[in-house]
């Protein structure tokens, strides 16, 4: 099996897990027997109890001095609007619709590198974007007949994902991967405490089947997570990347088959812009990387 395959199938696997994960977290909060806020905080503490027995395992250190810095206190700040509103987005909007706007992430990355961290982008990947971007506006259609007020959820959670990655990029090289996941599970516990405080129902503990499923939420995220950061050390990017997109289609049919939803032609055209226009955009990245690397090394 080549890199370029083996990547791929571990994109694909960790696109699986987050589809899983976002599907038990909507089928938790959604029945009303725990909150959003409530959800997200377990959520928060599991992942954070596993990244520091992982770090206990590994004998790497718990936390690091770069959690104050610029980057990593703007990349917290971002986690927190992420997951916040990706939470409510979840247990709100159609899960169609907010796998959808999700898609658009990696779109705002590069709006975010050329416009914050200055990275050239050509015309092509400009038009792109643009495509990518009348997408998300196809599926929430603002207009006074068809906009839906709580697509805003997965419009902002989206923008918070998209400015966490961009940070994560401009964070400090000696902060591993396990640190990053502690200080990011943290903020998706401090993400619960805020929406729990704006809750008008009262502080009340999940129900067991409520609990199975925020369980089950965290060890398809920790799947996702683990298989992600396989498929990105594994194989060429501009080959791996474009298979995130597996995502949407996962989501799609679990939102057909568990939930019942019927994706209107708006989203599904909508969905397939900004698929098409990000797939374009991560082809056309890889490839001017990899000329750069050749130019650098004088081939």
């Amino acid at each position: 099996m080549s890199d370029n395959l083996h990547g791929s199938l571990f994109m694909v696997l960790a696109m699986l897990g987050f589809a899983v994960e976002d599907a038990f977290f909507k089928a938790a909060t959604g029945t009303g027997d725990v909150s959003p806020g409530v959800g997200t905080m377990l959520f928060g503490i599991f992942g954070t109890t596993f990244f520091v027995l992982y770090a206990l395992w590994a004998k790497e250190p718990l936390f690091s001095r770069a959690y104050l810095q610029g980057p990593l206190l703007i990349r917290s700040a971002f986690e927190i609007l992420g997951r916040l509103f990706f939470a409510l987005s979840l247990a709100f909007v159609p899960l169609a619709t907010t796998s959808a706007i999700l898609q658009a992430a990696p779109l705002v990355v590069t709006l975010g590198a050329a416009l914050v961290l200055k990275e050239q982008v050509g015309l092509r990947r400009w038009v792109a974007m643009s495509i990518g971007f009348a997408g998300v506006l196809l599926i929430l259609r603002p207009t006074p007949s068809g906009f839906d007020t709580t697509a805003i959820f997965a419009v902002l959670g989206m923008i918070g994902f998209a400015g966490r990655d961009l940070m994560t990029r401009a964070s400090p090289p000696e902060v591993s991967a396990t640190q990053l996941g502690i200080l990011g599970f943290l903020m998706v516990f401090i993400a619960g405490v805020v929406i729990s405080i704006f809750e008008s129902a009262p502080f009340a503990a999940p129900s067991l089947p409520a609990l199975a499923m925020l369980l089950g939420t965290g060890f398809a995220g920790l799947i996702g997570y683990s298989a992600l950061t396989k498929a990105m050390r594994t194989g060429e990017v501009s080959v791996v990347a474009p298979f995130r997109y597996s995502r949407l289609l996962i989501a799609l049919i679990f939102a057909f088959l568990i939930f019942g939803e019927r994706p209107d032609a708006f989203t599904l055209i909508g969905s397939t812009l900004i698929v098409g226009s990000g797939v374009y955009t991560l082809v056309r990245s890889g490839r001017k990387d990899r000329a750069g690397s050749v130019q650098r090394s004088g081939v």
